[in-house]
């Protein structure tokens, strides 16, 4: 994750995602730079408009604070199913493939 957030403080502070300042931005904070992972991390980015992303990210609804539950007709595997469907779907918007990258 130090990997993606160092990209992320880059582009907040204006800086272009460079193999250069990623690897400057580790080392700042102290990580053990792998060579492969910030290659793999800038040729990655930058096939991704990173404004889009964020935006969809910044817009998706956040859940309302949950009321006392009623006892629900579904049984509970159902409802596992559905939140593991809801939760597959949201991740793979957000992560659009970085994920595998990283692990």
């Amino acid at each position: 994750m130090e990997y993606i957030y160092a990209s992320l403080l880059l582009k907040t502070a204006g800086k272009e995602i460079s193999e250069e300042n990623v690897r400057r931005v580790l080392e700042a904070a102290g990580v053990d730079v792998d060579e492969v992972r910030v290659k793999a991390l800038v040729a990655a980015l930058s096939k991704i408009d990173i404004d889009r992303v964020l935006s969809t990210a910044l817009t998706l609804p956040s859940a309302p604070a949950a009321a006392p539950a009623a006892p629900s007709p579904q049984p509970a595997e159902e409802k596992k199913a559905e939140e593991e469907k809801k939760e597959e779907v949201s991740e793979e918007d957000l992560s659009a493939g970085l994920s595998s990258l990283f692990g």
